[in-house]
């Protein structure tokens, strides 16, 4: 695959060079510098011309990152690129994707446009917070699911008297799409949201008592929610309660609430690296499923076996 080459900025590298790993090739050459006012300034080390180049950068906080990347597809299609595909782990600025107050942006347009009128070609993400997000895009957009991981891992723990648990209304699909391929029960914990950042649990929805919960969710930021829906699950009598959370966004003072709830354990995927440990943190690579996602690509074949597309 001589006219494929990937290349990493610098929110995510680690995964870039895993992804790199399971292509079979080195991780390209760039140099990018940030100058003393702020500027970022980025140069193709290696001859890109006529290549199909991979840009590997989750946008993730700073904005730098998504500044960053922005910059990255610019010069590869100045450089002549064939085409330049935006690999975008973590797709950042996704939960402001409608009006849901006067006066306000929809943030994951804006940076929908912006990345295509930087000169992408195509974007392949994972577990975008709202999957019509694909939508705002006038490029190919694929689209990856990390439950083609997690459920692998929890057919294998084989977890007695399982229920799995949305967060929030807007979760119900994808907890129905784990409570389908795990043959367990779902439950919906129903919330109202007083202020941003900030979840107040109302009602459980289904039976808990006595069960084992798994709480599936795209991302976990400040972490309220998901500590929020692990009190209530076991004030209302659940036993062990477990989290699969696609995205360690994990601001402010997340791990020490995850730490100090009753999680028996959270999953999280390296789409962010995760710069605090925790034993009650387990990390699962998704290098694996993004290389297949790129080798498809770039050899024109589908790649919708990797979707794990909700089929019920």
């Amino acid at each position: 695959m001589s006219n494929l080459q990937v290349f990493s900025g610098r929110s995510n590298r680690p995964l870039a060079e895993k992804i790199a790993r399971e292509i079979g090739q080195p991780l390209g050459v760039c140099e990018i510098k940030t100058f003393s006012d702020g500027e970022i300034w980025v140069k193709f080390s290696d001859n890109i011309r006529g290549t199909d180049v991979f840009i590997v950068q989750s946008t993730n906080p700073p904005a730098e990152n998504l500044m960053e990347l922005l910059i990255m597809i610019d010069a590869a299609k100045r450089a002549s690129a064939r085409k330049v595909a935006a690999v975008i782990p973590y797709f950042g600025y996704a939960r402001q994707d409608r009006k849901d107050q006067p006066r306000v942006s929809i943030s994951a347009k804006l940076v929908a446009n912006l990345l295509t009128v930087a000169g992408a070609d195509r974007i392949i993400t994972m577990d975008l917070h709202a999957p019509q997000i694909q939508g705002f895009f006038d490029i190919p957009v694929d689209h990856l699911y990390s439950s083609a991981i997690f459920v692998k891992r929890f057919r294998k723990h084989r977890i007695p008297n399982l229920a799995v648990a949305s967060p929030d209304v807007g979760g119900i699909k994808m907890a129905r799409a784990y409570a389908k391929r795990l043959d367990a029960d779902l439950v919906v914990i129903d919330k109202r949201r007083p202020r941003q950042n900030e979840a107040e649990v109302m009602n459980i929805i289904g039976e808990v008592r006595g069960k084992n919960i798994l709480i599936v969710d795209d991302l976990v930021d400040t972490a309220g929610t998901l500590c929020n829906a692990v009190n209530a699950l076991q004030r209302a009598g659940a036993k062990e309660v477990f989290a699969a959370c696609t995205h360690p966004v994990l601001s402010g003072e997340a791990i020490a609430k995850i730490s100090a709830s009753g999680l028996k354990k959270i999953y999280v995927t390296d789409s962010i690296p995760v710069t605090t440990k925790s034993p009650v943190i387990t990390i699962d690579s998704v290098a694996q499923i993004f290389a297949e996602a790129v080798k498809r690509s770039f050899k024109h074949k589908s790649i919708s076996s990797l979707f794990d597309v909700d089929k019920g």
